[in-house]
């Protein structure tokens, strides 16, 4: 499972004219699933991304966690995060998840989040095409692998 995770200040997904998903203050996650992902996974990324002390505290130092901020967070699918573009010059995405197994875990990380505490958790539409509007901080913007290869 991989994610690309943004500290944001404002962040929106819109489907066919429509906002699917819209944070204020918070983290924006964009969200791969791999063929080989499991709950495991997901406990792992969850832990690692609602935990990260990524915010600033009170001497502007990176120190506190969405948790402790109060934050919210907008979780968007994104199986392109699994392209490999090392040969030719069309990206390979054979190894993300097939569509099935990537939508149930990606539910599942949702609902996960919730269920630590998170207040407001947002997505996008599963298998949409989708536009993000973007507010990063900082720009604080992080790679997170559950297979830790990064």
């Amino acid at each position: 499972m991989r994610a690309v995770v943004q500290r944001v200040t404002a962040s929106k997904v819109t489907v066919n004219g429509q906002i699917t998903g819209e944070i204020n203050k918070g983290l924006m996650i964009l969200l791969g699933i791999g063929p080989n992902d499991s709950e495991e996974d997901i406990d792992y990324m969850v832990d690692k991304i609602i935990n990260l002390r990524i915010f600033e505290d009170e001497n502007s130092k990176m120190n506190l966690s969405l948790l402790d901020v109060d934050g919210e967070l907008l979780v968007v699918s994104q199986f392109t995060l699994y392209g490999d573009c090392r040969k030719g010059r069309r990206p390979s995405f054979a190894n993300a998840a097939p569509p099935n197994l990537a939508n149930s875990l990606y539910e599942l990380f949702v609902l996960k989040c919730k269920e630590v505490g998170v207040k407001k958790v947002q997505t996008g539409v599963f298998g949409a095409h989708m536009y993000l509007d973007i507010y990063n901080d900082g720009p604080v913007t992080l790679l997170i692998d559950s297979e830790k290869q990064f």
